[in-house]
């Protein structure tokens, strides 16, 4: 099977072909759409220079559709925004070679934050949206539904390295409390790799609780097929009929007529909670997770096209215009507002 592009980048696909070897071309994209909270304000004409964007394949789609949105009204606009995962995209940043990093986490204190501080990089972390982390395997695979926290600890957690088949991993997951009986067919794991914020995010959300309990590293089992490519994730799970694998919401929802999304529960035998955007919205879908930009201060105050897009980023209606065409979820009101406070008072 094929997967599908996430909306967004289908749009821009050839945009961002053009910005990253020339930094920026020109694009179409909605002022609007049917449905958002408001529709995106007009952008400020006069905008010129580069910006250059960096870190999660998650939050790409949001910074590129906002960045086609102002360069729709200013022709001499140009971005470069890549996204081969969180922690590389901190480490650009952190080197001082990116205006801004796209983040599905929050920086870490160390390794990334201390490298800023001792480059002397100051920086502002912005939150713009929710997304959650949707679990998936094969439409074929009819013998599983629901995967409490402990079964996905038993099936990708540190103590199940060489575990081939789903049914090997039935002691742990039984030790461990649950209930399900799990198919003897072959298990296929592709994931994101340690890379990616998305991998991070699993493994605080979903893992480290549990190995912490067992006196274990908080990491996953190392043998699996690790990507930082959404699409060939979503691939290897299309690839076999007894698949397992995780990815960011919007990628998932992208291609849910091609895999299958498991609903989660937090506790053994508790209630199975789907993703959706309701869901991870109200915090009631157990692995759900901000997302954020982080703008480089001395950056934003010496390049007009930062402070601009930034700018453009936060104002009403922006993001929830780009959210139209990727599925994430919109930030209350009173957040959003307070990312705004947080962008004036740094600037």
């Amino acid at each position: 099977m094929t997967s599908k592009p996430l909306g967004s980048l289908a749009l821009v696909a050839a945009f961002l072909v053009s910005a990253c070897s020339s930094g920026g071309g020109q694009s179409t994209a909605p002022t609007s759409a049917p449905g958002s909270d408001a529709p995106a304000s007009e952008a400020p004409a006069g905008v010129s220079g580069a910006i250059t964007v960096s870190g999660s394949s998650t939050v790409e789609p949001i910074s590129t559709g906002v960045a086609e949105l102002l360069k729709e009204a200013n022709p001499e606009f140009n971005f470069t925004i890549e996204g081969p995962g969180t922690g590389d995209g901190f480490k650009r940043f952190c080197d001082g070679e990116t205006d801004i990093s796209d983040a599905s986490r929050k920086i870490k204190a160390e390794g990334e934050a201390d490298v800023c501080s001792a480059a002397g990089i100051e920086y502002v972390e912005l939150q713009i949206a929710f997304d959650g982390i949707t679990v998936m395997t094969s439409p074929d695979n009819s013998g599983v539904e629901c995967l409490s926290f402990v079964d996905l600890y038993a099936l990708v957690g540190p103590e199940s390295q060489g575990v081939a088949t789903w049914d090997a991993a039935q002691p742990l997951a039984t030790e461990l409390g649950s209930s399900l009986t799990y198919p003897a067919s072959s298990l296929d794991i592709t994931g994101p790799g340690e890379e990616s914020g998305t991998f991070d995010s699993f493994v605080e959300l979903v893992i480290a609780g549990i190995a912490g309990d067992r006196g274990k590293d908080a990491t996953t089992r190392p043998d699996y097929v690790a990507s930082a490519n959404d699409l060939a994730i979503i691939s290897g799970i299309t690839g076999s009929s007894s698949s397992l694998g995780w990815v960011g919401f919007a990628f998932a929802e992208e291609n849910k007529d091609t895999v299958k999304e498991l609903a989660v529960s937090k506790e053994p035998g508790g209630d199975c909670i789907a993703p959706s955007a309701e869901t991870i919205a109200d915090g009631s879908y157990p692995i759900a997770r901000s997302l954020y930009i982080y703008v480089n201060k001395a950056k934003a105050a010496s390049n007009p096209a930062v402070q601009a897009y930034v700018d453009y980023y936060l104002a009403e209606g922006t993001i929830s215009t780009v959210l139209q065409t990727v599925p994430y979820v919109n930030l209350p009101a009173a957040t959003l507002t307070e990312t705004r406070s947080s962008w004036d008072a740094s600037k």
